[in-house]
C-alpha cells in the first residue's frame, strides 16, 4: 500500500490559512447559489487525465455556466465517482484506471486545488461515500494476486480516516486528508470483502455505495455474476467509533432484485429508508432501516407494489434531504422519474398512468387509490391529485444525478452521450411544494465527453 502526496511547488506556496479562508469565506453580492462538479472519463487533459467541469448555478434563473479556469484535471485516468466532505471543504475524485482517490480543496470561487492522492486497497475503484470522519471506497476486485479482469474475484470496501482541521492562523492545518486505510482485524488486511457466506467462491460485483445520514451504517449494492440470471444484493455494515466495519445480519446480504445499479437513503420523521434501483427489471426496491441497521422490505399494498416501477435502465438515484421527494435517472429513456415519499397519509395508485386529457373531453372515472405506508414511493403521476406525468426529459444516457445542497431548489443530471464529441448536464427547477420539475434556463449545458459523476457544494452554506 502506497500513499502519494502532491508536491507541486506552486501549491506549497498556498498556505493552509489562505486555503481555509477560501473555503469558509462567504462571497457576498453574488447570484451564485451552488457550484456543480462533473467528472468526465474521456481523456482530454495532459497525461491522459480525465477532467472536472465546474459550473455555477444562478440562484434566480437556475442558469448554469462554467467558471473561469474550468475544466480542471482530475489528476488521474478515467474518473468515475466523486464525493464531498460534510463541511463542503473537500472534493474526492476516484480515478479508476489508476486505483486512486484524489483530494481537492474547494475555494470560495469554486476552483479546486489538488492536495493528496491515495491508492485504494483493491483494484478498479467504482464508488465512494463520505461521512464526517471517514471516506469509504468500493473496489471492483479485492487485492488478491489472482484477481484480474481475465480472472475476476469479488469486490471489497476500504475505509480511510479523514484528518480533522486544527490550529489557527499560520499554524492552521486543514482537515479532510485521507490517512492510511483501516485494517480489518478479522482478515488482517486493509479491506472488507464482499462475499456470500453460502457460496464463498461466487464472484460478487459491486455497483454503488451509500452511508446513512446518521453515519451509523454503510450499504453496498452488488450482484452475483456467477449465476444466470444475476442475483442482486445489498451488503450492510455498521460503522464503529474507530471506523471499522461490522457486517450486518450476520454477514448475510439483503435481497435486491437482479442487477442493483444505484442506492440512496433518507431520514424522515417517520424513519430511515433505503432505496435501490434495479437496472434490469426497471424497478426500485424500498426498505426501512430497522433497529440495529438491518433492512426490511417495505410492505406492498394494493395498487402500489414494492418494488416500485422505474424507467428504462435506471442508473442513478437521489433522495431530497429536505423535502419528501426522490428522483431516478433512467439511462435507457433519457428521463428522470419523480416520486413522493409517503409519510403514511399519501394516496396513490402506482398502476395508474396519469394522462393529460383534451379539455373538451371529460376524463374517465378515477381509479381506486390506496393510502401508502410510511416510506413507500408514489410516482408523482400516480397521486390522487396528480398535476404532472411524473417523468421528465433529460439528456442522452443520464448516468448521475444530484440536488443542490444550498436550497434543494435545483436538480441536475450528467448525461454520458455515448459516442458524442461532448457530454451534457441537464438542470431542472424543483418545486418544493409538489416535487415537480421544470427545465432550467438554457438547459442542457455542454460538458466534456463522457461525464460520469456529479456533486455540488453551496456557495453560501447558510442559505438553506
Amino acid at each position: 500500500m502506497r500513499m502519494k502526496f502532491n508536491k507541486s511547488s506552486q501549491l506549497l506556496l498556498v498556505t493552509a490559512t489562505s486555503l481555509l479562508a477560501a473555503v469558509l469565506i462567504t462571497a457576498c453580492g453574488t447570484a451564485t447559489v451552488d457550484f456543480v462538479y462533473v467528472t468526465s472519463a474521456k481523456a482530454a487533459g495532459s497525461n491522459n487525465y480525465g477532467e472536472i467541469d465546474v459550473f455555477e448555478i444562478n440562484r434566480t434563473s437556475g442558469a448554469m455556466r462554467q467558471i473561469p479556469s474550468s475544466p480542471f484535471l482530475s489528476e488521474g485516468r478515467n474518473p468515475v465517482a466523486e464525493a464531498v466532505s460534510s463541511d463542503y471543504a473537500n472534493l474526492y475524485v476516484v480515478n479508476q484506471d489508476d486505483n486512486t482517490i484524489v483530494q481537492f480543496m474547494i475555494g470560495s470561487d469554486g476552483k479546486i486545488y489538488p492536495q493528496n492522492t491515495v491508492n485504494t486497497p483493491g483494484t478498479y475503484p467504482l464508488a465512494v461515500a463520505v461521512n464526517g470522519s471517514y471516506l469509504f471506497v468500493v473496489d471492483t476486485y479485492m487485492p488478491l494476486p489472482a484477481c484480474s479482469i481475465a480472472d475476476p474475484c469479488s469486490g471489497s470496501v476500504g475505509v480511510f480516516p479523514l484528518s480533522v482541521a486544527s490550529g489557527s492562523g499560520s499554524s492552521a492545518t486543514p482537515g479532510g486528508v485521507p490517512g492510511t486505510p483501516l485494517t480489518n482485524s478479522s482478515i488482517g488486511a486493509n479491506y472488507w470483502p464482499l462475499n456470500l457466506l453460502s457460496n464463498p467462491s461466487h464472484v460478487i460485483t459491486p455497483t454503488a455505495i451509500n452511508v446513512l445520514q446518521s453515519g451509523a451504517d454503510l450499504f453496498v449494492t452488488a450482484y452475483d455474476s456467477s449465476v444466470t440470471p444475476n442475483v442482486g444484493y445489498v451488503f450492510g455494515f455498521s460503522i464503529g467509533s474507530s471506523g471499522a466495519l461490522t457486517p450486518l445480519n450476520g454477514g448475510v446480504p439483503f435481497a435486491a432484485g437482479v442487477h442493483p445499479s444505484a442506492i440512496a437513503s433518507v431520514t424522515e420523521t417517520t424513519g430511515t429508508y433505503v432505496y435501490v434501483t434495479d437496472s434490469t427489471s426497471n424497478q426500485i426496491y424500498g426498505y426501512s432501516v430497522a433497529s440495529g441497521g438491518n433492512l426490511v422490505l417495505l410492505p406492498s399494498v394494493q395498487y402500489n407494489p414494492n418494488p416500485y416501477p422505474a424507467g428504462n435502465q435506471s442508473s442513478a438515484i437521489i433522495a431530497d434531504s429536505t423535502y419528501p421527494y426522490l428522483y431516478v435517472a433512467n439511462a435507457g429513456d433519457g428521463t428522470v422519474t419523480a416520486y413522493e415519499i409517503s409519510d403514511g397519509t399519501v394516496s396513490c395508485n402506482q398502476s395508474y398512468h396519469w394522462t393529460v386529457y383534451d379539455p373538451g373531453t371529460p376524463p374517465p372515472p378515477p381509479p381506486p387509490f390506496t393510502v401508502l405506508p410510511s416510506g413507500a414511493l408514489c410516482n408523482l403521476g400516480s397521486l390522487s391529485n396528480a398535476s404532472s406525468s411524473g417523468t421528465y426529459t433529460a439528456g442522452i444516457d443520464p448516468v448521475a444525478i444530484g440536488i443542490d445542497p444550498a436550497t434543494d431548489h435545483f436538480l441536475f443530471t450528467a448525461n454520458f452521450t455515448p459516442g458524442g464529441a461532448y457530454g451534457s448536464v441537464s438542470n431542472f427547477v424543483l418545486s418544493a411544494t409538489d416535487g415537480t420539475l421544470v427545465d432550467g434556463q438554457k438547459s442542457p449545458y455542454s460538458s466534456n465527453a463522457n461525464p460520469t459523476a456529479v456533486v455540488a457544494v453551496p456557495h453560501n452554506s447558510t442559505q438553506k
